[in-house]
């Protein structure tokens, strides 16, 4: 009798021992199954963002929050893949092909990382073209006071905007002498960045355009437009293929119109400097 009790006891911690590694086991092969089901929708996740080439330059600048959250969700999946295989290994119930395809997801995960950088850097670059060309833009127009034209840079697009009190007289779409004079220093420049594309668009206040029955706000902006890019074209040799013109008529306000000094704001003339969005975009392509 003494001898059963004696071989029960030695049994025992065998037993319990035996029971503890099968959970831990099961605990940790669940854990991964989790980190190897959140790798494949990591994965899946960076094609999507591959499918974006198509969207409008706003949704490129976005992509730079999306680098961030991607960049952090990767340093998680790192840490955690790579304590699970140190786990199940100290376990010894990792095999070799399963020891593989976790060193594969890694070291997938490390060339998106790169991919990641090397858009960064584009990123970076592309606005350090920018940040030179408002430097020039400024130094070719001098000191004429920000009212009558703001150059500056918005989520990454270069915007001049020159207000109508210099280019037109009220109600007109002559363009004046002295907003000729304007025109030509920024026509230079623009001209000196052959690869450069743009887009000139009219706006107006809200007040309706009495100098017509057959024409409205609408007119007004287009024809503004079209002759700042006939000016550019015809007197300054800018190249037609590479402009747009434009009308918003009242509908883009940056101001409000309750104000005299907020409908003078709103009417005005803005050339956009547009994004390279097809070789932006030729980066996703060869991924």
């Amino acid at each position: 009798m003494n001898f059963k009790h004696a071989l029960l006891a030695g049994l025992t911690p065998v037993l319990l021992f035996s029971c503890v590694s099968q959970k831990k086991y099961k605990e940790q092969l669940a854990k991964n199954e989790e980190l190897t089901a959140a790798n494949a929708k990591l994965q899946g996740d960076l094609q999507s963002c591959e499918d974006l080439k198509a969207e409008e330059a706003k949704k490129a600048v976005a992509l730079l929050n999306d680098i961030e959250s991607l960049k952090k969700q990767i340093a998680f999946l790192k840490e955690n893949n790579n304590l699970a295989l140190k786990q199940l290994e100290d376990l010894s119930v990792i095999s070799t092909a399963q020891a593989q395809s976790i060193k594969q997801s890694l070291d997938n995960i490390g060339a998106k990382d790169a991919y990641i950088q090397g858009l960064q850097t584009t990123l970076a670059r592309k606005d350090s073209l920018n940040m030179a060309l408002v430097m020039n833009l400024k130094g070719a127009i001098g000191n004429l006071d920000d009212q009558d034209v703001n150059i500056k840079i918005d989520k990454g697009v270069v915007y001049i905007d020159i207000s109508d009190k210099l280019l037109f007289k009220n109600g007109s779409f002559e363009v004046t002498k002295e907003a000729k004079t304007v025109l030509g220093k920024v026509a230079q420049v623009l001209k000196n960045q052959s690869d450069i594309e743009f887009m000139v668009e009219g706006h107006t206040d809200n007040a309706a355009y009495a100098k017509g029955a057959d024409m409205d706000n609408w007119d007004l902006s287009v024809k503004r437009a079209t002759s700042v890019v006939k000016l550019l074209q015809k007197e300054h040799g800018l190249d037609p293929a590479k402009m747009t013109a434009a009308g918003r008529a009242e509908y883009v306000p940056v101001a409000s119109n309750d104000t005299k000094e907020g409908k003078a704001a709103n009417r005005r003339t803005r050339i956009v400097i547009l994004p390279q969005l097809d070789q932006f975009f030729k980066l996703f392509e060869t991924k």
